[in-house]
């Protein structure tokens, strides 16, 4: 509590210096980057070592040639890596495909690293994300007479309340019934697709002279447009980063941000101080829901164009590896989310470059992930001590609380 009073609160007394303030801050954010960017390292370097093993030239020649052996190994890992860089940054083409592919993944981050402020763990943005899409599909091929300006917001709108509402279920089951939020929101995740599927075979969202599940497509009045033409990326972009700067100011700056992070770092206290509970449970849930349906919402009306099932490759799961990668704070989730993206859009150029597998970039994400989540093994491999500042700022209650 001590730490969240004095970020919202005037302390009295003597300052420090600004420019130990600025060392401070330098300090603080060096201690929490530490672990995610050498997480990251680390997992590369494990991709690295997979990538040799399974080299043909290396197996070949290990046994009568160790050095051309390592020699082909190491030219294979820089092959792929090389691949992978230039696919995600070099060229336009390819910087632009991966803002693309980080666009949904900073907006279903921030669902989740919401819930994790609030002590909540969100598994649900997945099934949030479908539901949104389904919301914003339905207004964006209705009310064709309606001009831009109304009928983009609305359909942006309608993702964001779909979300909502979707997250609302296991909100109040949690503040009501005290059901975890994990197990709910996993199901509910099942229930999402199946509700997809069953609504793209109705009239009402069935494109015409199709057998199969899909929409029809979006008016021109709601698809979000290319930010530059020519290039896929689009406005969905904006609205991520436009996001991510409003919930921290929600989390940091504002009255309902405090009641937020006090209920997830000690719930007790939050509740002698006169926090309402289950009210912050349902409202951190239906935000961290809209968020998500943002992300489907962006996906539908920007790139694809129509709704189909199996639309998304999985961003609400890699939400939470994006989450713990930036220590739930929208800053990082922006990062990480950016990485995740650029590892997207690097991996398909890097096959075709290199023939080695896109499957190496799914490995290096699950790397990260299994490195972010074990602190303690990162600061062992490379000899670093825990500070003060130990690890990301999450807190998630136990399947008791």
């Amino acid at each position: 509590m001590t730490e969240i009073v004095d970020i919202l609160e005037p302390q009295e007394g003597p300052q420090p210096a600004p420019q130990r303030d600025l060392l401070q801050v330098v300090r603080s954010v060096a201690s929490q980057l530490v672990v995610p960017v050498l997480s990251v390292v680390t997992a590369l370097a494990v991709g690295a070592v997979i990538i040799i093993l399974s080299d043909p030239d290396f197996l070949s020649k290990i046994g009568t040639d160790p050095g051309a052996a390592f020699g082909a190994g190491f030219g294979s890992v820089g092959a792929a890596y090389g691949g992978l860089l230039f696919g995600a940054l070099g060229s336009w083409d390819g910087i632009t495909e991966s803002l693309l592919s980080a666009t949904p993944l900073i907006l279903a981050g921030l669902a989740v690293a919401l819930g994790f402020r609030a002590g909540l763990f969100n598994i649900g943005a997945e099934g949030q994300i479908y539901i949104g899409a389904l919301f914003a599909t339905w207004v964006g091929i209705s009310f064709p007479d309606l001009p831009v300006y109304v009928h983009l917001p609305m359909a942006v709108l309608a993702g964001a309340l779909g979300g909502a509402l979707w997250a609302f279920i296991p909100g109040i089951l949690k503040a009501r019934t005290g059901a975890h939020e994990v197990i709910t929101t996993i199901m509910l995740n099942y229930v999402a697709y199946r509700i997809v599927d069953f609504m793209l075979r109705q009239p009402l969202l069935q494109q015409p002279g199709r057998s199969d599940p899909i929409s029809r497509p979006i008016l021109p009045s709601a698809t979000l447009a290319p930010i530059v033409e020519g290039f896929r990326v689009h406005w969905g972009l904006a609205i991520a980063l436009v996001a991510a700067v409003v919930v921290s100011w929600l989390l940091f700056r504002s009255t309902k941000g405090f009641e937020f992070r006090a209920v997830g770092l000690n719930p007790a206290a939050a509740r002698y101080a006169g926090i309402s509970i289950s009210a912050t449970i349902v409202v951190t849930m239906m935000i961290s829901g809209a968020l998500a349906g943002l992300a489907g919402a962006s996906e539908i009306l920007g790139s694809n164009g129509l709704l189909s099932p199996g639309f998304s490759p999985g961003w609400g799961f890699d939400a939470i590896a994006l989450a713990l990668l930036g220590g739930s704070r929208p800053i990082g989730v922006v990062g990480a989310a950016l990485l995740f993206g650029a590892l997207r859009a690097g991996a398909t150029p890097m096959q075709a470059a290199t023939g080695i597998p896109i499957d190496l970039v799914v490995v290096i994400q699950a790397l990260v992930i299994m490195f972010i989540a074990a602190p303690a093994l990162v600061r062992g491999i490379f000899r670093i001590r825990a500070g003060k500042e130990g690890g990301p700022a999450v807190s998630i209650k136990g399947w008791g609380a």
